[in-house]
């Protein structure tokens, strides 16, 4: 391909990224009024990076290729290009130019298949030709990984000019093999059964730096290539000089290397090895690479891989400050909403234009590698607050995304559905593999097993944690250990999922602040076990779930809504019966007298991905006769009085006796009311208002002295059901109460302010009037 350096861009783009699949129509196109009558239409999957059943859809139609626009897309329109393809059914499919821009026309727009057509131009579309899309609009499909039986022409990609899907570095240096993660080696590409090397002729930094983001680093760094050369020609004798770089002894070896590629030119944006120009080798490549030797990169980790003091002091000093960007919503570490800091305020990213490079370059501002994936449509759940920025469009050298031309944003042009978010490349650490699940129905589900004792080549042991003291934390972190998402339940007792024979208790105490990678990142008693019931049936489980709920408080409403009531005892005695009020009620001559009440209503929100349920299923509800209802959850929120230093002065806490949908977004259907022992929940987009005037939305601030406080809101303080952010579970405001009259306001989320605004908010003196500004 050295010869064709002077293509265009995106014809070489083409030629490596498209597995060209010839389909002859399986009946002549009828003529109608929607589609042109043709001998032939042609079909091929394109696109990096991407598995062989799946890719960005082109057809071949009038003597050239184009692409599928994804308005109106379905699952049935891929369903009939799947079976163009050769597979047997779609999967799903794909939005936004998931996998690269095309090139050339887009023939197909608002396609409207049943599924059951013989061919796509039996559906119905705008004709071909007709559309008022761009590229960015790019329709992909995810085929079924199963061939239609007797389908002649294959996409498989193992052919000789096949384009690339896995690379790796191989570390040589004694020790490292097992120090996690690899940050230095040969650069090799998955070939048949095995591994084969790049030619280094001609290899240079932005190479480098493609296959550093793709291993998960954010830059590249200078490699000692003499080091490398003296370790691929052979192996070295035992008193060989040691002194190559920093002593370092090798182990490698005498091998035949297997080059693959050669002639590698990346321009240093690309987020996959398989974007750059390269050339194959064919045939005996005894040979080759003369004068040259494997490709060797080194790479340096982001801040939550670096190892050693030394790595770790440099990224301490480079991180000045706080970060103005940062990730939310996903399971992982490297995915989730991206969100920005503007004037002192967090807010989220509209995902037109949303792509690739622009989401590499904050997964690199990060500390992570290239972007794996460029999310949109709110697919790591809804962000709040302002939406700051629109129409991102990075170069991909940018070292912020604050250097990359974008448009500020007006209130008509997005919405928090469509929130842009990231899925990044972060490095292999090997923790999946000492931690996994027994006994459980599904994969998402079990008894935890963890290995102890896997270093300096042991066979690991593999053994229970117990279950004292395993909660909802705990079990984010294993369920994310195991890359099953996030957690459903964290169970202490695990009798039913007894089917395994491993039955002893190596892990105990373990208490997790829920952001960890690891189990064993978390407190634990070590080896000293502590655990009062060792037996298998008190061992720790999980139930992982792919998708979690987000629930969030409307803080304006609160604002807007806060005011004082002086109330009558008489008037409390079932507010009392459920410790709605504050200790010193007891003393009171009752029914004589009042309490003075701060009362607000709640809103709120679920903004995550799943419906929030309550932990206890509706045989464990508790009947409360006073009150005539049912609670789900002993307590839903907390509702505090502290002074700016913090020191608690008054408290109140809400029951959950009706967790129900009281409104939902446009297009959403409510699916939970209290009224009848209905199911208690509440639907993603909707929202439960507690309403001021219902007992127990308050606080007793009776023996509260006048004065400036905060008022603090927190749900679902326990952690008794899984979220996917617990972050944004605390809501703040502002207020001074002069005896008889309160004035509340600066209501926000905990984490939507800077770390300076915050500062500000705690040390606030007080209102010197009633003019709020």
């Amino acid at each position: 391909m050295g010869s064709c350096g002077t293509w265009a861009r995106q014809e070489l783009l083409v030629l490596l990224s498209s597995v060209w699949l010839w389909v002859g129509s399986t009946q002549p196109t009828p003529p109608g009024p929607t589609h042109t009558p043709g001998p032939q239409l042609k079909f091929r999957l394109a696109g990096y990076p991407r598995k062989h059943n799946e890719g960005r859809v082109e057809v071949f139609y009038n003597d050239e290729w184009g692409t599928i626009c994804d308005d109106d897309f379905t699952l049935a329109n891929a369903q009939v290009l799947c079976r163009h393809l050769g597979f047997v059914a779609a999967t799903g499919w794909a939005h936004s130019a998931k996998y690269g821009k095309g090139v050339g026309r887009i023939w197909l727009d608002n396609v409207n298949c049943a599924g059951g057509e013989k061919s796509i131009a039996d559906c119905k579309h705008r004709g071909w030709g007709n559309s008022d899309c761009s590229h960015e609009e790019d329709a992909g499909v995810i085929c079924k990984d199963e061939r239609i039986p007797g389908f002649k022409d294959s996409n498989v990609i193992e052919t000789e000019q096949s384009h690339v899907e896995e690379v790796r570095l191989r570390s040589v240096v004694s020790g490292s093999r097992r120090q996690l993660p690899v940050t230095e080696g040969i650069v090799e590409v998955r070939y048949k059964d095995g591994w084969a090397q790049i030619c280094d002729e001609g290899w240079n930094s932005q190479n480098s730096r493609v296959i550093c983001g793709m291993m998960g680093f954010p830059a590249e760094k200078k490699v000692n290539r003499n080091f490398y050369k003296l370790a691929s020609k052979s192996r070295p004798k035992q008193k060989r000089r040691e002194d190559v770089g920093s002593k370092k002894r090798l182990f490698t070896e005498r091998q035949q290397l297997n080059y693959r590629l050669h002639s590698v030119s990346c321009t240093g944006t690309e987020v996959h090895l398989s974007m750059c120009s390269f050339e194959f080798y064919r045939g005996n490549t005894s040979a080759a690479c003369g004068a040259g030797m494997p490709a060797v990169v080194s790479c340096v980790p982001g801040p939550l891989f670096a190892t050693g003091n030394g790595h770790k002091k440099k990224q301490r000093q480079q991180q000045q400050g706080q970060p103005r960007i940062r990730l939310k919503g996903g399971a992982k570490v490297g995915e989730g909403r991206v969100e920005v800091l503007k004037s002192s305020e967090w807010g989220t990213i509209c995902d037109d234009r949303w792509n690739l490079l622009s989401a590499s370059v904050v997964c690199r501002e990060l500390g992570f590698g290239s972007a794996k994936e460029a999310l949109t449509g709110a697919r790591m759940g809804q962000g709040t607050g302002p939406i700051h920025i629109n129409e991102v469009q990075c170069l991909g050298t940018e070292k912020s995304l604050w250097s990359c031309p974008f448009k500020n944003i007006t209130q008509e042009d997005c919405k928090h559905t469509e929130d842009a978010a990231v899925r990044c490349n972060i490095p292999y650490m090997g923790y999946e593999n000492l931690i996994r699940l027994s006994g459980g129905r599904s994969r998402f589900e079990g008894r935890v097993e963890v290995a102890v004792g896997a270093g300096d080549g042991d066979q690991p042991r593999w053994g229970l944690v117990c279950g004292e003291g395993w909660g909802t934390l705990e079990a984010m972190v294993a369920c994310r250990q195991l890359g099953l998402g996030f957690a459903n339940h964290g169970l202490q007792e695990t009798w039913y999922w007894d089917a395994s024979n491993v039955t002893e208790m190596v892990l105990s105490g373990v208490k997790c602040a829920g952001h960890e990678m690891s189990l064993s990142h978390c407190q634990h008693h070590g080896t000293s076990l502590n655990c009062r019931n060792t037996g298998t049936r008190f061992a720790a489980g999980v139930i992982c779930s792919e998708t979690a709920s987000d629930l969030l408080l409307h803080a304006p409403l609160v604002q807007e809504t806060a005011y004082i009531e002086d109330r009558p005892l008489h008037m409390l005695y079932c507010a009392a019966e459920e410790n709605c009020l504050s200790s010193s009620a007891r003393l009171a001559n009752w029914p004589y007298g009042h309490r003075r009440l701060l009362r607000f209503s709640s809103q709120i929100h679920n903004n995550g991905r799943a419906d929030f349920r309550p932990k206890a299923g509706r045989h464990s509800w508790v009947w409360h006769e006073c009150h005539r209802h049912y609670h789900s959850m002993d307590i839903f929120t907390h509702y505090d009085i502290l002074t700016p230093n913090g020191t608690k002065v008054a408290e109140g806490h809400k029951a959950s006796f009706c967790l129900e949908d009281t409104e939902c977004e446009e297009d959403v259907a409510k699916r939970y009311e209290c009224a009848n022992f209905g199911e208690q929940g509440i639907t993603v987009g909707c929202w439960d208002l507690y309403r001021h005037d219902i007992d127990c939305q308050w606080i007793d601030i009776t023996d509260v002295k006048p004065g400036n406080y905060i008022l603090q809101v927190v749900i679902n303080p326990n952690f008794e059901v899984a979220e996917s952010d617990f972050t944004n579970n605390a809501m703040k405001c502002n207020c001074k109460y002069d005896g008889h009259r309160i004035w509340v306001h600066s209501c926000h989320i905990g984490d939507a302010l800077s770390e300076e605004a915050n500062k500000r908010f705690e040390q606030y003196p007080g209102q010197l009037n009633n003019q709020i500004s």
